[in-house]
């Protein structure tokens, strides 16, 4: 669908991938809700780049470990942009835990922000995508989801919950609303990353490189732009990590 004029809500966009993608719709003539949490000077930084392309921008504030948040997020997008056509679900924190060092809160915050929230993100924002031709939602899910990594317990099950979620969703809201995910591979390394890990993870690769925030922006462009016969679908954005 023509994207000029289209309403999208972002979260976690005041930063790395979350920023991409609401700079990339932007540019294709989306207005844009810019979710965030705590990065509000990142967040009025996008804003402002958004407003000067000639765009409306908003941010909507919320803790998504905050079960009232979500339906808090979207009646806060949809009052200031007036209608709602997109949703991408990016927020989501990255959890190091192996079962040794298992902890019930953290379990519980990880799938509160990177599963459940995400569902409650959808069912506020589906009466206003049903008002679209179509809706379209995109979850940024992890290809951890199938290849799990050690020591990230709670952060690879909650994607896998994602993925199934992202499916799920796509039969119960068709033909109406579109609902796929795009799963990176690296796209932005943690910051806390040292070099020889950096290296190590780069080659297992096998494009031999990294992946970029604005590579993982186009594959959601694309979903929301051009995938009008696409829906349910997981599209991996890794050079070819997964087929290793």
């Amino acid at each position: 669908m023509a994207l000029t004029g289209k309403t999208a809500l972002i979260t976690g966009a005041a930063r790395r991938v979350g920023r991409a993608i609401a700079l990339e719709l932007a540019d294709a003539g989306c207005d844009v809700a810019v979710h965030y949490n705590t990065s509000r000077q990142e967040a009025v930084a996008v804003r402002d780049q958004i407003a000067a392309g000639g765009r409306r921008c908003c941010l909507v504030q919320g803790d998504l470990a905050d079960p009232d948040a979500p339906r808090r997020v979207v009646a806060a997008a949809v009052e200031a942009l007036g209608s709602l056509d997109i949703l991408i679900n990016n927020a989501a924190i990255f959890t190091r835990m192996s079962l040794a060092d298992f902890e019930a809160d953290t379990w519980q915050r990880t799938l509160q922000i990177n599963l459940t929230a995400v569902a409650a993100l959808c069912h506020h924002a589906q009466p206003h995508l049903n008002k679209g031709s179509p809706g379209k939602i995109v979850n940024l899910c992890d290809i951890a989801a199938d290849r799990p990594w050690k020591g990230h317990l709670a952060h690879c099950v909650s994607k896998a919950g994602l993925v199934c979620l992202t499916k799920a969703l796509a039969r119960e809201l068709a033909p109406t609303i579109q609902v796929n995910g795009v799963a990176p591979g690296i796209a932005v390394f943690p910051d806390d990353y040292d070099q020889q890990t950096r290296d190590r993870l780069v080659a297992r690769v096998p494009l031999g490189r990294a992946g970029s925030p604005e590579e993982v922006a186009a594959a959601v462009r694309f979903l929301v732009e051009h995938g009008h016969y696409v829906t349910g679908q997981i599209i991996n954005i890794d050079g070819g990590r997964s087929i290793v």
